[in-house]
């Protein structure tokens, strides 16, 4: 059973290998959502998400033959950090299955820990059967990322902390892999607060609770897609479920675009480095509809590779109508350019990319094509400097941007 004195026990013990996540008031997501929005940062935990308290729980609950016997798991990369570090600091082996897909620095932080990895399957699910597979060879003890109430008790100690510094919370926010970290929370939340509204997130493309939810029972869903990598779950837990169901009041899902916006978000208001399924929580915040509450949603972690996050702000730029592309046929001769340069100019557009066709037609005196990929300040902007170029003749179209 998930009780008070179960989570009490949990938050002491979490609390020697934490590191203090308090909660930080956003300006500018209240302003957004007209709620009052918290944040719990836990993508500033020392493994760079919550896992670690799960896992350094779950250890501590085990006999000494079963840590002896060294522990095995299967992540894709939060929970696998979480192990391992928490195996360190227990001075026990441990062996983590990840996904072929994982990005490249959750693989290397698990391995800095100590633990080996075995990279196995598309997805968690395949790395977890794979990680059965491995225990029942070699007989290592299996902790589980999600499906295991010892797990999402260590999990739920994030609620605790959230009730100390803000007792009068009325939602929460929290993110849905497999479920343990929604679990733990929602089941101390309503100890502590039966009135409190506690809402799960799922991207869309791994909606797999909702599904579970829908037809009440634990279903497997026939594929994930998303840049959600840490909530690419196909099947929730079953021992997890019937607890999640009974005090979660809420599921939401976010589509991969609304996690692009997300990310841009965090970094140029927050300054803080949020990885995509951290920002479930965030991008939920508008999908509310309530006002003037008291809103706390949970950023999960912060493990997100450089290539991710070069892609991630790009995208956001261009969804955010901050780049794009417009192609202007003009004749070939000398101060044409100079002449579209000018307009840019004069509406304070910044020039990234020239591209200059002069095969886009046979005849060049009648026209040659110039793609200009351009920084603007949003739609407003864009729309103005598409008409100043409209205005000068040069009938602009807008083409799909790639830098």
């Amino acid at each position: 059973m998930l009780t008070l004195d179960k989570f009490e026990e949990a938050s002491r013990i979490v609390g020697e290998v934490t590191l203090e996540t308090k909660l930080v008031y956003s300006d500018f997501l209240s302003e957004q959502t007209g709620n009052k929005v918290y944040l719990k940062p836990e993508n500033m935990q020392f493994t760079g998400a919550y896992k670690v308290r799960g896992a350094y729980y779950k250890i501590s609950t085990l006999t000494e033959e079963e840590r002896e016997r060294g522990l095995i798991t299967a992540s894709a990369g939060n929970h696998a950090q979480g192990v391992a570090y928490a195996a360190k600091c227990f001075g026990v082996k441990a062996a983590i299955v990840m996904p072929t897909t994982t990005p490249l620095i959750k693989v290397n932080r698990t391995k800095s820990y100590g633990a080996e990895v075995i990279l196995y399957g598309d997805v968690y699910d395949e790395a977890c059967n794979k990680a059965y597979e491995l225990a029942e060879e070699h007989g290592y003890t299996f902790i589980h990322p999600f499906d295991d109430l010892a797990v999402a008790t260590g999990q739920g100690t994030i609620a605790m902390e959230i009730f100390k510094e803000l007792p009068l919370v009325e939602y929460i926010l929290v993110p849905i892999g497999g479920g343990g970290l929604a679990t733990g929370v929602s089941a101390l939340a309503k100890l502590l607060n039966p009135k409190i509204k506690v809402i799960g997130v799922e991207p869309a493309g791994a909606n797999c609770m909702q599904a579970s939810f829908e037809a009440g029972k634990v279903v497997t869903l026939p594929g994930v897609s998303t840049i959600a990598d840490g909530t690419a779950v196909k099947t929730p837990g079953e021992n997890i479920f019937p607890y999640i169901r009974e005090n979660l009041d809420e599921i939401i899902t976010v589509e991969d675009d609304e996690l692009i916006v997300a990310f841009l978000d965090m970094v140029e208001n927050h300054k803080m480095i949020v990885e995509n399924s951290g920002l479930l929580t965030v991008a939920a915040l508008r999908h509310l509809n309530v006002q003037q509450k008291r809103v706390v949603s949970i950023l999960s972690g912060g493990n997100m590779d450089v290539i991710t996050m070069s892609s991630v702000v790009q995208q956001g730029l261009i969804f955010r109508d901050r780049i794009f592309t417009v192609s202007v046929l003009l004749p070939d001769k000398p101060g044409e350019l100079s002449k579209v340069a000018d307009t840019i100019a004069v509406q304070q557009g910044n020039v990234i990319k020239l591209e200059h066709n002069q095969f886009v037609t046979t005849n060049r005196n009648a026209a040659v094509e110039l793609r200009i990929t351009m920084e603007a300040f949003g739609a407003e902007h864009k729309a103005q400097i598409m008409d100043a170029l409209e205005a000068k003749g040069y009938k602009p179209k807008l083409v799909r941007t790639n830098l």
